[in-house]
């Protein structure tokens, strides 16, 4: 009765043909860890393995009880609104399977003190008629004080202050509460991944459930997909699904779907955080061939001219001209890519990115023909950040000459850049203001990203592309700098004449013979012009 109930809420239709030994509700690694009562368990997972939806169902079993039954409240932490509201779908989802009588989802705020500063923190609440309720709160640790029930923390090791947020929740098991902590790894020195470290080793009382990639696909994970898709089972799709998992998250995939901790500090941005922001959009490459930068030039001009006329024109074309727009650049020649990333700036302050360029072994020349004919294009360009390093800086230069020092700025990327404009960049990934191609080496490069002594940035190992090819995280840096670039645009001033006085002839008669040009800011220029000469 359940299992029917729970297939009519899926939105395709029911699978012809399931996987024979699925035919429970949950799968076994979701019903062992709901069997599981331990006042602290942990579970160090896959990604997307189901498990929080899995966690829903026994919160909604808790909060719909009496309290002599062993009813009580339930508080779920995720790092951001989008995971909150997902789980507070799948809790009212499980509420109407299992018929319990509860209130529409409250959208509401809690007001919590931090000395003489009032922080106001969104929640989503579900009430049941047994008086308890399930709470989606923020991560903040002091949103924890004074409750008591069960809290789950999800997504554990991509908190702030995870340690802190454990302290607080752990606080609660004194009087009967229970703490889940579910996560992906990110890092062997993350606190989640010491956590782990100290129940396994005894030196923490708790359980932890490992539910690795493969092994939930041993137990029917693909089966369940079937089923939302309403397509049969089929053992070639499911080896295909497998190897297609595992080639997109490449380099990565033994910490995502394997369950193994990366040495060193962990990822920086969160593969759900970064999916959860991507959208069908478009990633042209052109990669030039060993020897092209021996040809001719009109011969290497006109080969990367079809291809602009052919793939970048019509996407330029399409872009909003009431738009304002701004570029960011990671430079490569040889050994990295060069990558171009335009955004558009949205009246809601979203950036999106119609469009990114990956250039492979393209010469200096003809990645300035690439560049000049992009922002040639791009509606009311405001400025792009150029990466200035090395190689770099001959071609930003040359592009702040054709298009204006204001308009192009020449980044050094330093240590001390990416500690004070990296986490801005977080903040637009978690506040839903940046939109991104949906695209597997870019959501790699932003992976490669790590925490390294404090400080977001990229270490020095490069990472194998789709293509073969070699990259250092190249895209993650286009993306920083373009959305340096949407923080720090420049705007043109507008002058209209109000005509001509008898001064203003004078004056313009005399220029006529002679005009001495001096600009400050960057630099100084001084000339001057007669009526048959140049500066």
């Amino acid at each position: 009765m359940v299992l029917d109930l729970l297939k009519s809420e899926l939105s395709a239709a029911i699978a012809t043909a399931v996987h024979g030994s699925t035919d429970a509700v949950a799968l076994q690694y979701q019903r062992e860890w709901i069997a599981d009562d331990s006042p602290l368990k942990v579970a160090e997972k896959s990604r997307r393995v189901g498990l929080t939806w899995a966690e829903a169902s026994d919160n909604v079993l808790t909060a719909s009880k009496a309290r002599q039954s062993g009813g009580m409240n339930c508080y779920y932490i995720g790092y951001n609104m989008d995971m909150a509201i997902e789980y507070i779908e799948a809790c009212a989802m499980w509420a109407r399977v299992f018929n319990e009588a509860v209130s529409e989802i409250e959208e509401g705020e809690e007001v919590f003190k931090a000395g003489d500063d009032e922080k106001h923190i969104k929640t989503y609440t579900i009430r049941f008629a047994s008086g308890f309720r399930i709470v989606a709160l923020s991560s903040r640790p002091a949103n924890l004080r004074g409750k008591q029930g069960v809290v789950v923390i999800d997504e554990a090791a991509f908190h702030n202050d995870l340690g802190e947020l454990l302290k607080a929740a752990l606080a609660l098991l004194i009087w009967g509460g229970k703490v889940r902590v579910i996560s992906t790894h990110d890092g062997d020195q993350n606190p989640f991944n010491e956590l782990v470290t100290d129940i396994r080793s005894g030196k923490r009382k708790g359980k932890v459930h490992r539910i690795t990639f493969r092994g939930a696909v041993e137990q029917g994970l693909f089966g369940r997909v079937c089923m939302r898709k309403g397509v049969p089972w089929d053992a070639e799709e499911q080896a295909k699904w497998i190897a297609d998992v595992y080639a997109f998250y490449g380099d990565s995939a033994e910490e995502e779907l394997d369950v193994v901790p990366s040495q060193g500090s962990g990822a920086w941005l969160t593969s759900a955080l970064i999916e959860a922001r991507m959208y069908d959009a478009p990633v042209f490459r052109y990669e030039c061939p060993q020897g092209f930068e021996r040809l001719p030039d009109t011969q290497r001009w006109d080969a990367v001219q079809q291809w602009l006329d052919t793939e970048l024109a019509p996407a330029l074309a399409a872009l909003d001209p009431d738009g304002e727009s701004c570029y960011g650049q990671d430079f490569g020649r040889t050994g990295d890519l060069t990558v171009g990333v335009p955004a558009i700036i949205e009246k809601n302050l979203r950036r999106r990115v119609p469009f990114t360029f990956e250039l492979r072994n393209m010469p200096h020349k003809q990645q300035i023909q690439v560049v000049s004919f992009v922002l040639q294009r791009l509606p009311r360009f405001r400025k792009a950040a150029l990466d200035a390093r090395g190689n770099g800086h001959a071609m930003a230069e040359y592009l702040a000459q054709e298009f204006g020092w204001h308009r192009v700025e020449l980044v050094m990327l330093t240590e001390g850049w990416y500690r004070e404009q990296m986490p801005p960049l977080k903040v637009a990934f978690e506040d839903d203001t940046i939109a991104l191609p949906r695209d597997r080496d870019t959501l790699g490069d932003l992976r490669s990203i790590k925490v390294i002594k404090g400080v977001p940035r990229l270490p020095d190992k490069r990472d194998t592309s789709s293509d073969g090819g070699k990259r250092h995280g190249d895209a993650g840096i286009a993306v920083a700098l373009m959305h340096y670039a949407s923080r720090n645009m420049s705007y043109e001033i507008d002058f209209h004449s109000a005509g001509t006085t008898a001064a203003t002839r004078a004056v313009q008669a005399a220029t006529e013979m002679r005009v001495t040009i001096t600009t400050t800011g960057w630099g100084t220029v001084s000339g001057r012009t007669d009526t048959a000469g140049f500066v």
